[in-house]
């Protein structure tokens, strides 16, 4: 898939994102530090590697990469393709650079295909990113990086998305994020520091968010065709029965395209707050609760 980057000097290309791959695989076998480099150069330009001045084809190879590495994180509009419809999201990627950036690492990764929503809490919040389902319980954990600092700049209204992080810690973001189904603003821009919101749905996505707000739900998870006794036994659902998040793709790489959007500044983050006791997790059966407390370690999760 390829996607138009824009930089400074109005100048348009090209990008596929494996690119960025292939000239971090070369600089690196370059430099000697990959010697076994995937994306292989001629034989006769490699068994020369020791015997020619590579500074000039180094020095370009790492103002290449930095420059398309770069770009990259400055795609700003998103879709989330879900079993329930699609939401496109313009993400902050000049106020939340460090989280922008985050997110899109995840995504360009693949990390997010057929994720599910693990938490909706009505009224609140819709809470993705961080399992999969593979036909049998527990949820399977997806991979995390390390975690970004925390940019608590703009306010948990209505229709934004923030990122979601472990109790009593800040700087803990990683891959969860969540939609914010109301005013969240005088809970979750003081608590643990403040919730980075990074960008705002648009168009008809908040139609979809209220489609998965209303799917039932067996301890916070939504899954479809599911009964409360079924719940209660334990039953494997169907993958299908889920909400799923089939894919998250780059829609517009504009590094401008959040100058016209109504961002409300968070106004409350250096407010002093008491730390956070309990979980943000509704009622369910005690198999669900013991489920959930299996996995829920390796989550992140913010306090409701």
């Amino acid at each position: 898939m390829h996607n138009k980057y824009h930089y400074s000097m109005h100048q348009t290309i090209t990008l596929d994102y494996k690119l960025v791959q292939k000239f971090k695989a070369i600089y690196k076998y370059l430099l000697g530090i990959n010697p076994l480099a995937p994306y292989h150069l001629p034989f006769k330009f490699i068994s020369s590697r020791n015997k020619m001045n590579l500074t000039p084809i180094i020095n370009a190879l790492a103002a290449a990469t930095l420059a398309l590495s770069s770009a990259l994180s400055y795609a700003t509009i998103v879709e989330f393709q879900t079993s329930h419809g699609n939401i496109q999201v313009n993400l902050y990627d000049e106020s939340t650079p460090n989280t922008v950036t985050n997110f899109l690492t995840y995504v360009n990764e693949n990390d997010y295909i057929d994720t599910v929503i693990h938490r909706v809490e009505p009224n609140f919040v819709v809470q993705g990113g961080g399992f999969t389902f593979n036909g049998d319980f527990p949820l399977d954990a997806i991979a995390t990086r390390p975690a970004v600092i925390n940019e608590p700049k703009w306010s948990n209204v209505k229709g934004t998305i923030a990122m979601a992080k472990v109790a009593n810690s800040p700087n803990s973001a990683t891959n969860q994020w969540f939609f914010n189904l109301s005013d969240n603003s005088t809970n979750l821009d003081v608590q643990n520091q403040g919730f980075t919101v990074f960008g705002q749905v648009i168009d008809e996505g908040m139609e979809v968010l209220s489609e998965i707000e209303n799917v039932p739900l067996c301890s916070n998870v939504p899954i479809e065709n599911y009964s409360v006794e079924q719940c209660a036994n334990g039953d494997i659902p169907a993958y299908e029965d889920f909400v799923t998040i089939y894919n998250i793709v780059i829609i517009d790489s504009n590094a401008n395209t959040d100058a016209n959007l109504d961002k409300v500044p968070n106004t409350l983050v250096n407010v002093p707050t008491t730390p956070d006791t309990d979980s943000g997790g509704g009622g369910g059966s005690m198999f669900w609760l013991t489920m959930l407390a299996i996995f829920i370690s390796s989550a992140r999760l913010f306090r409701s």
